[in-house]
This record gives C-alpha cells, structure tokens and sequence, in this order.
C-alpha cells in the first residue's frame, strides 16, 4: 500500500509546476502514488518532458492517469487526423525521436481509475445519469478501441470523435455515436440539463450566466457519488474546489498562470503549487 495517494488535476505540460509540487509534497515514488487527472499535455511549456516524465512514474509503478481531451486530441494529432494548434505545444511530441513510444504508451491509458473502493476519477467528472460501475464499463468501451492492437481500429474512431452528436446518453446507441458520446461525457462535459444532455459552448466560472436549463453536471443528484467521491480535474475556473460533500475538482488552471493542485485522498488536504513560468 502507498503511504500517500495524490491526485494532481491537469498538468497540460506545465513540467516546471509539476516537479514544484512533487518537491512541495516531498512525494517519493518508492512510497506513495499519484493519480493524474488527465490533460497532460497541451499549452504548457514541455509537454514532452511532462509527458515522458509522467510515463516513466507509471512505468515503475508509482503513478497512474486517465485521459483528458487534450491526450487524446494529440493521439489524433499524432496519427494525422487532426491538424495541431499552434497553441497547443505538442508538435514536439510528434517530432520526438521516441514518439511512437509515447504515442503507443499514451493510448492505453484508461478514461477512469478507482484510487481506492470509495473513490473514482475521470477527466471531466461523471454525469448524473451514471453510477460508477456504469460509468467505468462505459469507459473500457472505449479504452478498447483507442488501445486496440491494430492502429486502424483506433484510427477510424478518432477520425469520428470530434462532434457535439449525440448529446444526451441512451443504452440503444451503437457503434462510433455511442464512443463518441462516452468520450465527451468523460472528457469534455461541463453543463448538462437534468436529464444529462451535454452542453458544450459554456467554458466559464460558476458565476457567469448559463444556457437556459442548464447547469454544471455536479448540481444534479449524482448516482456516483452516492456510492463513490468523484474527482476531476478539465474545469480550470473552478479552480479546485469541492463543489460537493463526494465532488472534487483538482485543476487548478495551471497552464493559465493560476495553480497545479495535489489532493490528498488520505485526509483529502488540498495541496498546490503557482506556475513558476508564470511569476
């Protein structure tokens, strides 16, 4: 058993940030763990030393992630099916002497870890619609086919992730409409209605004005979180908080110039370190 079990929310290639708060916990990898919250990568300085950092802790047995939206949009980058943004600093992982590896690596992480029985984590949280056995059922579906052995399998979904269709979950859906439903859900979901429909255009703080009919997924009653404390990370502007006895954000919108967030499953103390980039 870990001493010490972390969760650190989206690290989206802020490497500097992320040895500061290892530093900052004393985290030893021979001792305890850290659960990523996905978003690895992205628009941070060194997502491929983030990335190959973060690789290596799994590999020895001291870490574990889930993917968020901007892993697999740099799978898609990666196999040619997405153009990268500018903005988004993963070009270097692309162009990397040991991309393949990575790439290979990155598409057989799983879209929801349970850190212990009481606990699960997904990029963007769980909508209220899904238990946690549900829910992680749901994600192997996809895990299959991202992880799948032969590359076209992957392909053919990635090509057809992108889109808003279909919104709201039904167990009648099939083929890539329910895949592409599961991964927005998991990893891109903010506000739903109180039947669980998606809505994708609010990326604001909690203040702000919402869609009419629409709140964060976290202020429906939760069949996950009446069996399980859900962690996620994906919302910058909430900033970590705990936004429910059982819900607990952990992105601390680092890659914004604001703080990458350690919590602490054991005593649930919330650690976190600013962005040396960015003072």
């Amino acid at each position: 058993m870990a001493r010490y079990n972390y969760v650190i929310g989206d690290v989206q290639g802020c490497f500097e940030a992320l040895k500061a708060l290892l530093k900052s916990i004393q985290f030893d990898p021979d001792q305890d763990f850290i659960w990523f919250a996905g978003d690895l990568v992205a628009r941070g300085e060194n997502s491929i030393g983030a990335l190959r950092f973060i690789k290596k802790l799994v590999e020895r047995g001291a870490a574990a992630t889930v993917l968020g939206n901007h892993d697999l949009t740099l799978l898609a980058g990666a196999r040619g099916l997405k153009k990268i943004k500018d903005k988004d600093h993963t070009r270097d992982v692309i162009d990397a002497i040991d991309s393949d590896d990575l790439i290979d690596w990155l598409r057989k992480q799983p879209l929801c870890l349970f850190p212990n029985e009481q606990t699960i984590l997904t990029h963007a949280g769980i909508p209220c619609i899904w238990s946690a056995e549900q829910t992680a059922a749901l994600a192997k579906e996809v895990e299959a086919v991202i992880g799948h052995e032969d590359f076209a399998v992957m392909d053919a979904f990635l090509q057809e992730m992108y889109g808003t269709q279909p919104d709201l979950w039904s167990d009648d859906l099939t083929g890539h409409d329910r895949l592409r439903c599961i991964t927005n859900y998991l990893t891109r979901m903010r506000l739903t209605n109180a039947e669980g429909r998606l809505e994708f255009s609010f990326k604001d703080s909690l203040d702000d004005p919402m869609p009419e009919g629409f709140q964060p997924w976290f202020e429906f009653e939760s069949q996950a979180a009446q069996t399980h404390q859900v962690i996620f990370g994906h919302w910058a502007a909430l900033q970590g908080k705990s936004v429910h006895p059982q819900i607990q954000n952990v992105d601390g919108g680092c890659v914004w110039g604001n703080q990458l967030m350690a919590y602490r499953l054991e005593d649930r103390q919330l650690f976190a370190v600013d962005n040396p980039m960015m003072h």
